[in-house]
Order: C-alpha cells, then structure tokens, then sequence
C-alpha cells in the first residue's frame, strides 16, 4: 500500500514580485501533485516555474521542509508554503 503524504511544507524564495501568492493557487498546486507525485522527503529540491501572467515567468526552488502522513505525494496531499524574507505572510 502506498504511504499519501497528508501535507507537505515548502519554502519559496522571495522574488520580489509575488510569487508566494502564485504558488498558493489551486491550479499550481494540482500541477505540484501531479509533476511531483512520487517519493517525498525533506531536503528535496524542485525546480519550477511559476506564470506570472502576458507570457511572463520566473524559475524558482522550492525546498521540502517538512513531510508529515507519509512519504509519497499523491492527490490527496495538501501543500503548505512558507515563503522567505518580507513575502511571508503566515
């Protein structure tokens, strides 16, 4: 059987032009679950890129702080995001 992760934190780098609100959408948090579905643990890196709208986009790295309920994402997993610096908002 396999072991769904509940939830999984996070950190995104602050950029400067909101990308911590970009992350936190329901469309890019289903593109997480599926481009990441798999095997999940704290340390990973995953590099992405994020729209920022009229054909604009920024890479960034997101880093997994925390896994908690399991150790793979599947589609049931929650993501949880804590962005750097002056964008965290909580």
């Amino acid at each position: 059987m396999v072991d769904v992760a509940d939830s999984v934190r996070l950190s995104v780098p602050a950029t400067g032009d909101g990308v911590g609100s970009k992350v936190r959408t329901v469309p890019f948090r289903r593109y997480l679950r599926r481009r990441r579905a798999g095997p999940v643990a704290p340390g990973d890196q995953w590099a992405e890129v994020v729209n920022d709208g009229c054909g604009q986009t920024t890479a960034i790295t997101l880093t997994v702080e925390s896994v908690s309920g399991g150790s793979v994402v599947g589609e049931t997993t929650q993501f949880e995001f804590a962005v750097e610096s002056s964008e965290r908002d909580g």
